[in-house]
């Protein structure tokens, strides 16, 4: 990198630290499902042999802009419920509550619903996605995650972005850091001490996406602050995260170039 290209992405840096920002609200769209609750959607994907995709009830889908198809078959999840406890001598209720939890077949997967069109993903001439995918040796996967806030994912050599990820061109930025970075593979080459902590990961990633929608002069700037402000909670970006941001920064610009 040249003297001048790191002076200018220095400032890019202290923009995305101290310009205001906000938290988009696609982190909020959907509800964040138990572990137990994924893994049970994901058993009923694998045996209808589709992938797991995001889910939502019917009428969340309506509210999002989207129409459950007819005849899709909902997903059973399981739910609590409440109900008034009633003594068992007199039947009459006691004034507490009681809590179980009950399977429900009320949720649908994206794949289930039409309507509004996805987010169009924000492209520009200077920087091809799957140049820069052949040059890293980064494979493009199909998303395959039950919460629709996840707006994408990065596992050793391969990425994934939500098919209505909000700002789709940000998001695949950010997941090619990760990899770029060496994030993905840090549990199979370092011991535990020695791996980047998750607020330090979010914010070199983070930080990578927001130079090159800069320098490409693409949307997604005030929602990438936000993002980096809320991972810093008040602290700066270290030189050596920096000089790593700039560095993964450079090479996914060229690779794409």
């Amino acid at each position: 990198m040249g003297e001048n290209k790191t002076i200018a992405w220095a400032g890019l840096l202290r923009d995305a630290v101290n310009k205001p920002g906000i938290i988009s609200s696609a982190y909020a769209a959907f509800h964040d499902y138990s572990v137990g609750n994924q893994l049970l959607a994901w058993s009923q994907c694998a045996a209808r042999g589709v992938e797991l995709a995001p889910l939502a009830t019917y009428k969340h889908w309506q509210a999002l802009g989207r129409q459950v198809k007819k005849g899709a078959k909902a997903i059973q999840l399981c739910m609590p419920i409440m109900f008034d406890k009633k003594d068992k001598d007199t039947g009459e209720k006691t004034g507490d509550k009681m809590q179980l939890f009950v399977l429900k077949r009320n949720w649908f997967l994206l794949s289930d619903t039409e309507g509004n069109d996805y987010a169009k993903e924000q492209k520009t001439p200077a920087w091809d996605s799957d140049k820069a995918l052949a040059a890293l040796g980064i494979t493009q996967v199909p998303f395959s995650h039950a919460n629709g806030n996840c707006q994408g994912y990065a596992q050793g050599d391969t990425i994934a972005i939500n098919p209505i990820a909000a700002l789709p061109h940000k998001t695949r930025f950010h997941e090619l850091a990760h990899v770029v970075l060496g994030h993905t593979k840090e549990h199979t080459l370092l011991a535990d001490d020695e791996k980047t902590p998750r607020d330090t990961r979010e914010v070199e990633a983070e930080s990578v996406a927001y130079i090159l929608c800069s320098v490409l002069g693409l949307n997604g700037l005030h929602e990438s602050r936000g993002y980096i402000q809320g991972w810093l909670q008040g602290n700066d970006i270290t030189d050596k995260s920096a000089q790593r941001i700039f560095g993964a920064a450079d090479k996914i610009l060229k690779a794409g170039a």
